[in-house]
């Protein structure tokens, strides 16, 4: 058993059975993060007496017989957007470098309740308003594939960190692909559940107390190495908790074990008119064949009839209305009330679309991103993807589609492309369906080969 990149349920395992102390487990993961944290810059706050106290009162709790959380002992880092009690919380902006909440979100408050030893922050985009994780105060993260090339944003500290074993697990945010987007960058797994699945309270700083602006498209999810333990912490964050009235009842069901043969399976290589590297659209192709020959009922997707560059600019302007609301002073020419709705119902036509598409399959497997990692560069400049410039902004395409309509989507990674980088692939399923959606994905996890070292680690 190697500690560093065990899976959380393992790790959690071993500390229950007391093969491993929860100090030890500490060490191993504070002597990864001092061994490799200089190169790739994913951890920025780092809490070691902290932590430390709270693994010996984990190791106590066990010694006295008393009850277990099913992440008893496990350390784990989180990105630098929760509020943290004792902690600052600071998404890389200036202004909030010194902040320290008086209280845990509710997310944060229940990864604590299951027995989960926080350990420190990891590095996020300024403001988490970029594809890469770079800010003023903490610098930028490196992809541990290639120190050259971005983890990805604005989660990309968090999917750093989970590949290079510093973490076994991390919980992201997604407003426009920023879990999945790094995760497929850094060769991880990233859930991204339903719209309000789980709780946003505490998700972002917020020193004055000021009305909550963003309340659509953005998510919470797991960042981790295996699909069960995205199913893990998925159950133990996700749910209603007295905080975001946004939170819909809805069950939160055990992932289901499937049979290959039982799915039907729907393939996009691309959207039309989205640009995909060549590499990323031949492993899905690839994949589904192999999925055909496991007796997978597999199929070209015949996507809804929508213009889904119209969906990304309409996504963008829900966005900026919401940001709009936050800022303390209103813009000359604040969007009106009559267009904020109008913006809801095309919203609402997308959606209805979509839920139509997945009455005819258990999910979609299209692309993450439209390439894999990317050199560092300044936000907007254009990317090179097959020897063309592409848009920079058009980097969260595929996932930010599934944001606008609020479906659960995960990132899977299947192999590397020709520069020996993660390929990441995008699933996707109905609305609320995550416990089936985590079931496909592990279901066809034996076919991708799931998680890869990264070389050096």
């Amino acid at each position: 058993m190697d500690p560093a990149f065990s899976s959380t349920i393992d790790l959690a395992t071993a500390i229950a059975a007391r093969k491993i102390s929860a100090v030890e487990a500490l060490e191993v993961h504070l002597a990864q993060i001092d061994r490799h944290n200089g190169a790739v810059n994913a951890v920025v706050i780092l809490d070691r007496e902290g932590a430390s106290e709270r693994a010996k009162e984990a190791d106590a709790v066990l010694a006295r017989g008393d009850a277990l959380g099913p992440l008893h002992g496990v350390p784990f880092t989180l990105k630098d957007t929760h509020e943290t009690a004792g902690m600052k919380t600071t998404v890389g902006f200036p202004s909030f470098a010194d902040y320290v909440a008086k209280q845990d979100s509710p997310v944060v408050a229940r990864l604590k309740a299951a027995g989960g030893v926080l350990t420190g922050k990891t590095n996020v985009a300024t403001m988490l308003g970029d594809w890469q994780s770079d800010n003023p105060l903490f610098g930028r993260t490196g992809n541990p594939w290639n120190l050259d090339r971005t983890a990805g944003g604005s989660s990309g500290g968090a999917a750093a960190a989970v590949a290079t074993g510093m973490t076994p697990f991390e919980v992201g945010t997604d407003m426009q692909d920023s879990i999945r987007l790094p995760a497929s960058f850094c060769g991880v797994y990233g859930l991204k559940p339903t719209e309000h699945r789980i709780s946003l309270a505490g998700a972002f700083p917020d020193p004055g107390g000021a009305a909550r602006s963003v309340r659509l498209m953005s998510c919470l999810g797991p960042l981790a190495r295996t699909v069960e333990d995205l199913a893990l912490i998925y159950q133990i964050i996700a749910g209603p908790d007295g905080s975001d009235t946004d939170l819909a009842p809805v069950p939160v069901e055990p992932m289901e074990t499937l049979n290959l043969k039982s799915l039907r399976i729907a393939i996009a290589p691309s959207f039309h008119g989205f640009p995909v590297a060549a590499d990323i659209s031949a492993a899905i192709e690839s994949f589904a064949r192999q999925l055909q020959g496991e007796g997978a009922a597999v199929e070209e997707a015949k996507l809804p009839k929508l213009d889904l560059h119209e969906d990304l600019e309409q996504g963008g302007e829900l966005i900026g209305m919401m940001l709009e609301a936050a800022q303390p002073e209103p813009p000359e020419q604040p969007s009106t009330v009559s267009r904020w709705f109008e913006s809801l119902a095309c919203r609402d036509r997308s959606i209805r679309a979509w839920d139509r598409f997945f009455e005819t399959c258990d999910a979609l497997l299209c692309p993450v991103a439209m390439c894999t990692a990317f050199p560092h560069c300044e936000p907007g400049t254009s990317i090179e993807v097959d020897g063309k410039q592409q848009s920079y902004w058009m980097l969260p395409a595929y996932g930010a589609v599934f944001n606008y309509s609020g479906h659960p989507a995960l990132s899977l990674p299947c192999g590397q492309d020709r520069d020996g980088l993660p390929i990441g692939l995008q699933l996707v399923g109905k609305r609320w369906s995550e416990s089936r959606l985590l079931g496909i994905a592990k279901a066809i996890e034996p076919l991708t080969g799931g998680f890869r070292r990264p070389p050096n680690y």
